[in-house]
């Protein structure tokens, strides 16, 4: 079995369709949610919309398989503590993942933990409830999980990433993404954002 937390939007469909087309056995994958807006189901805001459109409807992952946070609750505290559950049911407790794919913000957060807000030190829960960002509140991994995941993916595209791209590479913790633990991490970037690197 391996569980894996995914990260939605445009940005990675081209890792998340390479990842579709590998040949796995995918009866034995749990593909969980990094974050996740506040928003209907099928909302095109939601990283659920991309996640069933190229892995289930379009790939190979059964349904099932795909574990969805229930940001539609009413009681958005209750909903982060059911999935922190799941989680545990799976992947142990403390929750050790296999692999988390993760994305950097040109305002270097990460996950939907933003500059700012409180989720960013929430160190006993799994899940937090964040505060309202662009309009949606979110729930969101903490960094208990993510600092725990045997391999981190960061995947970051175009030249509006390149500033925080270099700073994470940097461990920089001035910034959200920079306080991820980097020693079981890989950075995967296009020539745009990783320019920043070039010294």
């Amino acid at each position: 079995r391996a569980c894996v937390a995914l990260s939605g939007g445009s940005s990675p469909l081209p890792l998340l369709r390479a990842l579709a087309e590998a040949d796995l056995d995918w009866s034995a994958v749990h593909v969980f949610q990094v974050d996740e807006r506040v928003a209907k189901r099928g909302d095109p805001a939601r990283n659920l919309t991309t996640l069933e459109q190229v892995l289930v409807r379009e790939g190979p992952l059964p349904a099932e398989r795909l574990h969805a946070m229930a940001v539609e609750r009413v009681d958005l505290a209750a909903a982060a503590d059911s999935y922190a559950e799941s989680l545990a049911t799976l992947a142990g407790c403390p929750v050790v993942l296999d692999a988390v794919h993760l994305g950097v913000g040109a305002d270097g957060h990460t996950a939907s933990l933003f500059p700012g807000d409180a989720a960013l030190a929430v160190t006993d829960r799994a899940v937090a409830v964040t505060g309202e960002h662009a309009g949606f509140r979110r729930l969101t991994l903490t960094y208990p999980v993510l600092d725990a995941a045997r391999l981190v993916v960061w995947f970051a595209v175009g030249e509006g990433k390149q500033a925080m791209v270099a700073r994470l590479a940097a461990g920089d913790a001035g910034i959200p993404a920079g306080r991820v633990a980097g020693a079981r991490a890989v950075l995967v970037v296009d020539e745009a954002a990783g320019l920043g690197l070039v010294t």
